[in-house]
């Protein structure tokens, strides 16, 4: 048993995808902050999960890797504002999904599941979303996140020096980066994890 079975709910990819629609005819997302801005995120976040749905192409090597991986569940923590999960957990679904049933991905809410989360802190910081790989046995196998290599090198350059760039100019850099790189990052990062 892994400290996730402690979750409160989980979801799969398409239920979750159904929770944030449902939320957003209610004027609402996941997490206690239902702030205007929040919101404004979450709606953003949707239609780049329905984009990235519609158009992300699993590349060929990674499907079919996928499809000879070792058994194992894949646990999200996320949460539907987050720009970062939108853009990544579309590629990350579709990868396990290529494994034909080898690889169960399983969605958890980070705001509801603090014991979960602070298990898997980014220094000091829930930054999200963060996946966390285990055999069927519970053995921890690899985790990632909570965005890839380079992403997070161009937000540590925004944060080592914000005065030149708003918080809103440097977000639609990083998602211009998110929608040039396809979605690539994410599938060589995690299939360098999953052939260690």
């Amino acid at each position: 048993m892994t400290i996730f079975e402690t979750a409160k709910q989980q979801y799969s990819y398409t239920e979750f995808v159904r929770l944030l629609e449902a939320l957003m005819t209610e004027g609402k997302t996941t997490g206690p902050n239902q702030s205007d801005d929040y919101l404004h995120y979450a709606r953003l976040n949707l239609q780049r999960m329905h984009r990235w749905d519609k158009t992300f192409q699993l590349r060929a090597d990674i499907a079919a890797f996928m499809e000879n991986v070792t058994a194992q569940d894949w646990w999200v923590i996320t949460e539907g504002w987050c720009g970062d999960s939108a853009q990544n957990l579309p590629a990350i679904a579709r990868m396990a999904e290529a494994s034909k049933g080898k690889v169960d991905l399983h969605i958890v809410l980070r705001d509801e599941n603090p014991q979960i989360m602070d298990q898997y802190l980014t220094g000091a910081s829930r930054s999200i979303p963060i996946l966390a790989a285990f055999t069927k046995e519970g053995e921890q196998l690899f985790r990632w996140g909570p965005r890839p290599v380079t992403a997070q090198a161009l937000l540590t350059a925004w944060k080592n020096n914000p005065a030149p760039v708003s918080f809103e100019e440097f977000e639609k850099e990083m998602h211009t980066w998110y929608t040039l790189n396809k979605g690539n990052a994410v599938q060589d990062e995690l299939m360098q994890l999953l052939q260690n």
